[in-house]
């Protein structure tokens, strides 16, 4: 069985995922102001590696825990509200690309599982 990794494509899936993933999110008004002053060069390349971890590829991601990651974007009011835009956005953005709704269902469990560590709870 290939994992969901490949399933979505590889590499070029999720470079490409990630590119339109935070277009959306920084013209989002629910949830830009919490990326102000961040380098969306590494931010991206960050969540290009931990995706692929999640998604079941290979495994070079060196960043903090979901928990230390976001301590300080808690701190700065992150909320349940936030998080489901984020979840809505990444959905939108595999649409976009044509993904599958089961895939996509997936992805969305797979960062849902991660909600109470992103919110510190």
């Amino acid at each position: 069985m290939n994992s969901l990794y490949e399933q979505l494509g590889g590499q070029a899936a999720v470079e490409a995922a990630v590119d339109i993933f935070y277009r959306k999110v920084l013209s989002d008004d629910r949830i830009a102001s919490f990326f102000d002053g961040v380098d969306m060069d590494r931010q991206a390349a960050k969540q290009k590696a931990f995706l692929t971890m999640v998604f079941g590829g290979p495994n070079n991601y060196s960043g903090l825990d979901m928990r230390k990651g976001h301590a300080h974007l808690v701190a700065r009011g992150l909320n349940d509200s936030h998080f489901d835009a984020v979840v809505e956005n990444l959905g939108g953005t595999l649409k976009e690309l044509g993904v599958a709704q089961d895939l996509i269902n997936q992805v969305a469990a797979i960062a849902e599982s991660t909600r109470n560590d992103v919110l510190g709870r």
